[in-house]
């Protein structure tokens, strides 16, 4: 396994809609009306942000969760062999069921 990271997005808004329609005029109205002083200081942020924001956390979460299972591995490969040859027996026997 490489620490390579995913490819970056070509821009900040990486959600795009095709054409102008009713619904995306619409969207862009209401994050307006979420980024105002009134709605920022109650926390409230808009959905796409808030999406971003969020992928961003869990890829962080998972790239940390591979790198400490990574350095488990490194440290004591014949134990982590034993246990996911035990867990594979377990599934198998759940799946022959």
């Amino acid at each position: 396994m490489s620490d390579t990271l995913p490819p970056a997005p070509n821009s900040e808004e990486d959600i795009e809609d095709a054409f102008e329609t009713e619904s995306t005029r619409l969207d862009r109205e209401a994050d307006a009306i979420l980024l105002r002083d009134e709605m920022r200081s109650l926390g409230v942020r808009p959905l796409r942000r808030a999406l971003r924001e969020d992928a961003g956390l869990v890829g962080d979460w998972g790239r940390e969760r591979a790198r400490r299972l990574r350095g488990a591995v490194e440290e004591e490969p014949v134990r982590a062999s034993v246990y996911a040859l035990g867990l594979g027996v377990i599934i198998g026997l759940l799946m022959a069921r």
